[in-house]
């Protein structure tokens, strides 16, 4: 079930957010990811909309949205590949008409899945904080 989230969720939130990082993105040392996890929890996701996929009590991925950006979106590595993800973009279109988002060049999978969800490729950029290339992506309805 998707639901709001809630300030409990947190240590769920940052682990699954810190596993498929590390996953999705193992051409970024895990270290980067590591040095994050204080700026996740205490600036980038209290200043989003988020909405967590709970299923026998475990969260089991979730969504960030900052205005019509998709800030966030993971699933668990253990948990992805069952239409976890499907369901947390189906909702972040049913809250905002419009989205935009950003994946790195290199995670070919993600850009895939984006495709699959209606989002098209805009622009190449470089990511002023790890500089690898990333696609500006967007989805409107």
């Amino acid at each position: 079930m998707i639901r709001a989230y809630q300030q409990t969720d947190i240590d769920q939130i940052l682990s699954i957010w810190l596993d498929a990082s590390i996953k999705a993105h193992n051409f970024i040392e895990k270290e980067f990811w590591e040095s994050k996890v204080i700026d996740m929890r205490e600036i980038y996701l209290p200043a989003s909309e988020i909405f967590v996929f709970e299923e026998d009590g475990m969260i089991k991925g979730f969504v960030a949205l900052w205005g019509e950006t998709l800030a966030a979106i993971f699933v668990s590595p253990n948990e992805q590949g069952k239409g976890i993800g499907k369901q947390l973009l189906d909702k972040s279109k049913e809250v905002r008409k419009n989205l935009n988002l950003t994946v790195y060049k290199e995670n070919r999978d993600s850009i895939e899945f984006y495709k699959k969800c209606g989002f098209k490729m805009i622009k190449e950029q470089i990511d002023v904080h790890t500089g690898h290339v990333e696609i500006l992506m967007v989805f409107n309805s």
